[in-house]
Formats: structure tokens, sequence, C-alpha cells
């Protein structure tokens, strides 16, 4: 059984940061691609930033340049720093992982979301 526990959410004003947190635990044999969407209300779930296993990095344009996506292999951990956060970064923030699991079963994981709003 593997689990995406994610962390870090909260309020936040306009201007400020946050650093989410997501870990994966479990029978991880190998841990490919992971990533933070995000859905606000009304809204589809839409990608926010992914890294590959080798640090190869991808942005949403609406947060390039303000977040930074990475990971921490050995802990089969990724993070998302979040600085200048305006109001329309409010959503909830879902962790992604695409991983093989022992035995060799390749599967994608989701997080149970984190509430991040931003608002003064």
């Amino acid at each position: 059984q593997v689990r995406l526990v994610e962390s870090g959410g909260g309020l936040v004003q306009p201007g400020g940061s946050l650093r989410l947190s997501c870990a994966a635990s479990g029978s991880i044999f190998r841990v490919n691609v992971m990533a933070w969407y995000r859905q606000a209300p009304g809204k589809q779930r839409e990608l926010v930033a992914d890294i590959t296993s080798g640090g190869s990095t991808n942005y949403a344009d609406s947060v390039k340049g303000r977040f930074t996506i990475s990971r921490d292999n050995a802990k089969n951990t990724v993070y998302l720093q979040m600085n200048s956060l305006k109001p329309e970064d409010t959503a909830v923030y879902y962790c992604n992982a695409d991983l093989w699991t022992l035995p060799a079963t390749r599967q994608i994981y989701w997080g149970q979301g984190t509430q991040v709003t931003v608002s003064s």
C-alpha cells in the first residue's frame, strides 16, 4: 500500500510564502515523475509543476518565477516553495506521483490535498 501525505498548506497574505511537502511511503521500488496539481472552486484541476527523478522541472506559466519544485529522492519527498503568492493561487493543492511498487506495478498515486488560501 502506497500513501502520499501532504503538509504545509494554510492561510497567507498576498505576497507571502508557503512551502508544501509531500512524502510517499509504502512498498515503493522507484519514483518517476512527481508533481503538484491544484484545483480552485468551480475550476478543473490543473498542473502546477512537475519534476523528474533526474531533476528536470516543468511549470505552469502562471507560477513561473514564483514557485519552485524540488525533491529528495532518498526520502521520496517532493516540495513546492511558493513565493509572491496571489489570491488567484487559492486552491486545494494535490501531490501526484508516478511510481513503481513491489512487485513490479506502475501506477499513479494522489495525495489527499492541502488547502492554500491567499487572502488579506
